[in-house]
């Protein structure tokens, strides 16, 4: 067997691993239950390589996506919305334990990786990468205050974070569930259809997402001025996103011409694993 590459996406209820050949064809996809504890992590995933490694005959590189970051000064992980992740030294943990280095990224940064290898951003050179997930927005652009806010967003709501007023809190798609159905909602499930049958209070929140959204990638555009935004979790699903959001934008882009493209993902939930793979330039 040639070389491959391993990715792990490290998700908050379930690891998901899979092998990639040279060519960026997969070769072998598992997933199970997050442990939910470090140390049973820790051994669930050399297990996960361990398989990997023994079908495929080799030793594959090995990067793993994860809900949080890597401190700089600390070397453990920060940010994590699987709490327990925090302040632990997986590189160092999983270096050990596999006797081999690995590599540890951001789960939307391996998104956006992903994607920009050979997804929906191949070819352009600068790729801004969101995931717009069930409860969260991924990576550190989620808690960046919603721009240009509108008085009737006061008071801003609080963000698990600790801060007020975060995109997280009006984009992500238990956001919009409860903008929709109200307080504790998690699921913006059939909202388009709902809008569709005349449902007022379906229709004005998708309206007030569209709006915001615009709003969002406008910044995004404003501070990175990127080639192409592609959008990635449950809510890129909602078609309109892709119809109304660029017209909306130029409003708040200092750009006179903004026709930067927003696309919907290619590789679906397979970006943040594949992501991890291309840790990796040679495995």
């Amino acid at each position: 067997m040639g070389p491959y590459r391993i990715g792990i996406d490290f998700g908050g209820t379930k690891i998901e691993i899979a092998a990639l050949g040279q060519d960026g064809r997969e070769l072998v996809r598992r997933r199970i239950t997050n442990p939910g504890n470090y140390s049973g992590a820790i051994r669930a995933m050399c297990d996960l390589i361990a398989g990997v490694d023994q079908e495929l005959g080799g030793q594959g590189s090995v990067g793993i996506g994860i809900p949080g970051s890597i401190s700089p000064d600390t070397n453990v992980i920060k940010n994590a919305n699987a709490t327990w992740l925090n302040n632990q030294p997986l590189h160092k943990d999983m270096t050990e334990a596999l006797g081999r280095d690995v590599r540890v990224e951001n789960d939307a940064n391996c998104f956006a990786l992903s994607e920009a290898i050979d997804g929906a951003g191949q070819g352009y050179r600068t790729v801004f990468g969101v995931i717009i997930g069930a409860h969260h927005i991924a990576g550190e652009w989620g808690h960046v205050p919603l721009p240009w806010p509108r008085l009737e967003e006061f008071p801003m709501p609080k963000c698990f974070c600790g801060n007020e007023g975060c995109m997280e809190r009006f984009l992500s798609g238990s956001a919009l569930a409860q903008d929709w159905k109200g307080p504790g909602h998690r699921s913006a499930g059939g909202i388009v259809e709902a809008a569709e049958g005349g449902d007022i209070t379906a229709i004005g929140a998708l309206d007030r997402y569209m709006e915001r959204m615009a709003r969002a990638c406008a910044l995004a555009i404003n501070f990175l001025d990127p080639d192409v935004i592609v959008l990635g979790g449950g809510v890129s699903n909602i078609k309109e996103i892709y119809e109304r959001v660029p017209p909306m934008m130029r409003r708040y882009a200092i750009t006179p011409n903004c026709n930067t493209p927003i696309v919907k993902n290619v590789h679906g939930d397979s970006s943040g694993v594949r992501g991890a793979a291309w840790l990796w330039n040679t495995p």
